[in-house]
């Protein structure tokens, strides 16, 4: 079969930031279409922006990407390294320009970058600062690219969370135990919302809706109280967490601050330099693990804590992520071959279309106060956080 006219003759293929399933899946689909269809010469970048700083490169074409649609992680390896500033030597260095003259070496029309939020920013630097044509598709198990529907790896990520929370269950229910889940998304709740809802989730926390810990346990004594259930379970995103321990942190510091001047006013000694003079530094606990004992000693019910970690991203792609990437990879050797530059290939409305990287990057999708899955949760009769007369006004806001 003859290939099809294309406005691109060369194209190099990179992954960034943390691995994801379904980037393998990815690199065949774009692959094979732009081999097949344009005969488009692909050439592979090694571990993210730094492969192409260092200009290490492998081809690829039908025999590379063969029997790499169901594997886990990326055959051209990642990094999370950035071109603005990158470790060379010991020192942060800027090396957008060596990245961009490598590309020009490779005669490469475009650099097409498969990754998140970081990603979408270090390609559209290198669009605008060195003039290089680039191109984007979306991958994040947290869902929180700006511009598309929905990022290859949630899917899989989601099933994963919701396996490990379905398990659970068996141990909450037989000990009458509260079990803390904690699962990815650093700014938003996408992951946590998604798997919590599908795993039966008693409580649900996520960044968007910053909880407060007596609500939790009010709804966590009246289930027991109402339902006699004894055990639950608590699903919550890290950045739900991080975001709780920094307004705990804002209102110790006040609080420290306002002991002092009082131990000052008095003339005794402050209780910092005190601490300070026994020489020993506690281990940090982690932000979970505190999550999980304030709720046992408020509500007298045994707590434990499960963080999934990097198990969210391993493994093998489910089927929906498989079929995202691959209409992903194909419809991107199209907009490839009619000159379609500095975009990302996005999902919208069940068809792949390209946005312009500039609306797109530096930009977070969080989980809007009034999207229909929040609204499922609270008619399940879920705690989200907060008092349901306070969702429903932040909901109606």
């Amino acid at each position: 079969m003859s290939p099809l006219p294309s406005r691109t003759r060369c194209i190099g293929v990179l992954t960034s930031g943390g691995d994801c399933p379904g980037l393998n899946a990815a690199i065949r689909g774009i692959t094979k279409a732009a081999i097949q269809d344009y005969g488009i010469k692909v050439v592979g970048i090694l571990d993210g922006f730094r492969g192409l700083v260092e200009n290490r490169t492998i081809p690829l074409d039908f025999a590379t990407t063969s029997g790499v649609l169901t594997r886990g992680g990326t055959i051209l390896g990642t990094s999370r390294d950035r071109p603005r500033k990158m470790l060379i030597g010991g020192a942060l260095l800027d090396m957008t320009q060596a990245a961009v003259a490598n590309a020009r070496k490779q005669d490469f029309d475009c650099v097409v970058c498969l990754g998140g939020g970081g990603t979408q920013k270090n390609a559209y630097h290198l669009h605008k600062a060195g003039g290089l044509n680039v191109m984007t598709l979306p991958k994040t198990i947290d869902n929180d690219v700006a511009g598309t529907d929905v990022t290859f790896g949630f899917d899989t990520a989601m099933q994963i969370c919701t396996e490990a929370i379905d398990r659970l269950h068996t141990t909450a229910t037989s000990h009458d135990r509260i079990i803390v889940v904690e699962v990815m998304g650093h700014n938003t709740g996408w992951l946590a919302l998604g798997a919590g809802i599908a795993g039966g989730a008693d409580v649900i926390l996520i960044p968007e809706i910053p909880y407060d810990i007596d609500a939790v346990v009010d709804y966590l004594k009246e289930r027991q109280r109402r339902y006699g259930k004894r055990f639950s379970i608590v699903c919550v995103a890290e950045g739900a967490l991080a975001q709780a321990e920094v307004a705990a942190q804002a209102a110790e510091a006040a609080s420290k601050k306002e002991a002092k001047k009082s131990e000052a006013d008095a003339g005794g000694e402050t209780a910092d330099a005190v601490a300070d003079q026994t020489g020993f530094r506690l281990v940090k606990e982690s932000l979970a693990s505190r999550l999980a004992r304030n709720l046992q000693s408020l509500t007298n019910t045994e707590a434990r804590i499960t963080s999934l970690g990097h198990v969210q991203r391993g493994g093998v792609p489910s089927a929906a992520d498989r079929l995202l990437t691959t209409l992903l990879g194909t419809s991107a050797a199209r907009f490839l071959a009619d000159g379609t530059y500095n975009v990302m290939v996005a999902v919208r409305g069940g068809l792949c279309v390209p946005v312009p990287l500039g609306e797109v990057a530096g930009q977070k999708k969080q989980v809007p106060l009034d999207h229909h899955w929040l609204r499922t949760a609270r008619a399940l009769g879920t705690c989200l956080g907060v008092t349901d007369r306070e969702l429903r006004r932040r909901m109606d806001a």
